[in-house]
């Protein structure tokens, strides 16, 4: 009888050096439990906020938000990793004090599920991208650029799109001139939404309703990162989201899908959608899967959704936040080209509400990477 064919196998890449560390192990822990062993050698990879890359512990509990308990790879949790930067190379190298590096094996595909700087911003898509290995996701620019809330607004802009009213402050530019940046934020009028331009699970937001706590609510976005963006409120909007995924198709260009759109819901008592309410306080917000829209919105939201995520490129999944107007007017308000993905999550739910669970959605991000050329593309 003739041996089955090898398991394809997968580094699952979680951790990283962001503020979203945490989230990142309980995506992982998700993730890990949904593989399909008998499809898959699973190769879990922790990154220590410091940078480090180790072996860690392919134990789903390990990983998960626990009774507040926010999870965290830490230095002494596996041997050190190496991974291949030479395309004539695929093999993960482990490495033990006092002793011979030992060859782990080859990789075939690389699940990176890192949110925030260093890793879904495509820094870690070009260090995968010199070593030719397929990773599910987003290739370099367009992980930058939806990392960006500013750039993000600014490609969706030159491609036609319609967004919310927004101004960027680079680093420094508040310290430099506080009034002329008064001014351009105060053009926006109140309230508004102060952000860090590249940090993702509402770390660093703060609403702002009038010009007294402005200077704060930047000091604090800056403590995540030193470029700064702030958005006009959309006074009662309902917030919309939309999953977007790419078929298995030749050479892994399959056309995008969307999912059912889902709103979120913040409870009375908050001011938006933030940290403690998307992970820590599950009474908080309600996540309606398939958002109430008639037929004539959700065709809108779609093919909105599809075109953000085309206009920046895009590949593999994203999720496609929207601003519904009062008025019935759309806004893109952001791409999330590595969403949040605890079965908890939105991403995750809208996929379900659609007909895809969670283990055939992961099983269908890796044949996706698998079938995707390598390189230029």
């Amino acid at each position: 009888m003739d041996a089955p064919p090898p398991r394809p196998r997968v580094a699952v890449v979680f951790g990283g050096r962001s503020g979203e560390h945490a989230i990142s192990c309980a995506t992982a822990a998700g993730v890990l439990g949904a593989l399909d062993r008998e499809a898959w050698d699973v190769v879990p990879v922790g990154v220590t906020p410091s940078g480090r890359w180790v072996l860690a512990a392919d134990d789903p509990d390990r990983w998960r938000i626990t009774d507040g308990r926010l999870p965290e790879v830490g230095s002494d949790e596996g041997p050190q990793v190496l991974v291949p930067t030479d395309t004539d190379a695929r093999d993960l190298l482990v490495l033990e004090p006092g002793q011979v590096p030992r060859v782990l094996g080859a990789v075939d595909v690389v699940l990176p599920l890192l949110h925030g700087p260093y890793g879904e911003d495509g820094t870690l898509q070009g260090l995968l991208e010199l070593g030719d290995v397929r990773y599910a996701g987003s290739g370099v620019l367009a992980s930058a650029v939806g990392m960006d809330k500013h750039f993000t607004k600014t490609v969706l802009a030159g491609a036609g799109l319609p967004v919310g009213r927004w101004v960027a402050l680079t680093a420094g530019a508040w310290d430099a001139d506080p009034e002329g940046c008064r001014a351009r934020v105060e053009e926006l009028g109140w309230p508004v939404f102060v952000k860090p331009a590249r940090a993702g699970s509402s770390l660093g937001i703060t609403k702002v309703d009038g010009p007294q706590g402005l200077a704060a609510a930047v000091a604090e976005a800056a403590r995540h990162d030193p470029r700064v963006v702030v958005e006009a409120a959309v006074s009662g909007a309902r917030e919309i989201e939309v999953g977007v995924l790419q078929q298995v198709g030749a050479a892994g260009r399959g056309t995008p899908m969307t999912s059912v759109p889902g709103e979120v819901v913040v409870g009375a008592g908050r001011a938006f959608y933030d940290f403690e309410a998307k992970y820590l306080d599950a009474d908080a917000v309600q996540l309606l899967c398939p958002a109430p829209l008639d037929d004539e919105q959700v065709a809108r939201v779609q093919a909105l959704a599809v075109a953000a995520f085309e206009a920046l490129g895009a590949e593999g999944l994203a999720r496609v936040d929207l601003f519904l107007t009062a008025d019935g007017e759309l806004l893109v308000n952001e791409v999330n080209t590595m969403p949040g993905f605890t079965q908890a999550s939105m991403f995750p739910r809208l996929w379900a509400a659609s007909g895809l669970d969670y283990p055939a959605l992961v099983d269908h991000l890796l044949r996706q990477a698998l079938a995707r050329p390598v390189g230029l593309r």
